[in-house]
């Protein structure tokens, strides 16, 4: 198991760097040339406003199961968060860190503060998938008639979405994951329907959701390949849903492929996707930044204290 943890990383080191050499590198280089101060200072505000609002729905879900969090405290933690998912293997360990740091909060140990992060969690990815899912259906409808071509090279892409999601679904009900799940149906009614829970759950996921696909739309202008308003409901949501294969750091190597083959589509080039995803990789993680002082002020604090 360490092996393949350790392997995980390294392969999606490896894709990224087979993929640079793939491309066009003059091509690369030139998209990297136009990006601006202005873009990446506008990008790092995107950023920040992502996960203020992240902390947000965390804050709300966890306070409709009972955990009270003060509003700093879940900032701040999200921010770590945040740093960690795309700093350690699999994409999910800062969130496993979040609950384990949550579990002295409130009483009950760390169960509920991890169905809190869970529960969180959960409310975000159910706007990728219906928000990839609509892309999916709408796209031929958005391209046209008059490009059949695209069209017909879509459809292959399109059908194996489409069968990797219903085998997931597959999986998921036969497993003891789906019935685990009906088990929690109080408390996800709790935190997702009653007393219009379900306004607030989905106003914050649509808006945080927004902040993604503006900041993949930022990367892609600034990198010189500006995207069409369709790829708001099409490749854009593709290629963030390829961040959830649980590979490598943070849907590194993932987001980079899947860009480069959507982004063709779209009248740019596999170069400007990869470009417009390492930019796009590259401001969500130094918008998280902050979190490395998160980390280090208990320290700090306790350092002090001593001497």
């Amino acid at each position: 198991m360490f092996l393949l943890r350790l392997a995980a990383p390294i392969v999606t080191i490896a894709l990224i760097a087979v993929m640079a050499m793939w491309v066009d590198r003059a091509a690369l280089v030139q998209a990297f040339s136009h990006v601006s101060v202005s873009d990446l200072g506008l990008g790092l505000v995107l950023v920040q406003l992502q996960i203020m609002l992240s902390a947000l729905r965390w804050r709300f879900t966890a306070g409709r199961l009972g955990q009270r969090i003060e509003l700093n405290r879940a900032i701040g933690e999200y921010y770590v968060a945040s740093l960690l998912n795309q700093s350690l293997p699999g994409g999910m360990a800062g969130d496993a860190i979040r609950a384990w740091r949550m579990r002295t909060v409130g009483q009950g140990g760390w169960k509920l503060p991890a169905k809190a992060v869970l529960f969180e969690r959960l409310s975000g990815q159910a706007a990728f998938f219906v928000l990839a899912a609509c892309g999916i259906v709408a796209w031929p409808l958005l391209i046209g008639a008059s490009e059949p071509v695209r069209l017909h090279s879509i459809l292959p892409i399109m059908l194996v979405i489409a069968a990797i999601v219903l085998i997931g679904l597959m999986v998921a009900m036969r497993s003891s994951i789906f019935s685990r799940f009906k088990t929690l149906g109080p408390e996800l009614a709790q935190a997702f329907v009653k007393d219009h829970a379900w306004a607030v759950q989905t106003g914050l996921s649509l808006a945080i959701l927004a902040t993604y696909i503006a900041i993949f739309l930022l990367a892609s202008t600034a990198i010189g390949a500006p995207l069409p308003f369709v790829a708001t409901l099409t490749a854009i949501p593709l290629a963030l849903l390829a961040m959830l294969i649980p590979a490598g750091f943070g849907g590194w190597g993932t987001r980079e492929a899947a860009a480069m083959a959507l982004w063709p589509f779209l009248g740019a080039t596999s170069a400007d996707g990869l470009a417009a995803s390492l930019v796009y990789g590259a401001l969500s993680l130094a918008g998280a930044a902050p979190g490395i002082l998160i980390l280090a002020l208990p320290g700090f604090v306790r350092a002090k204290s001593n001497s």
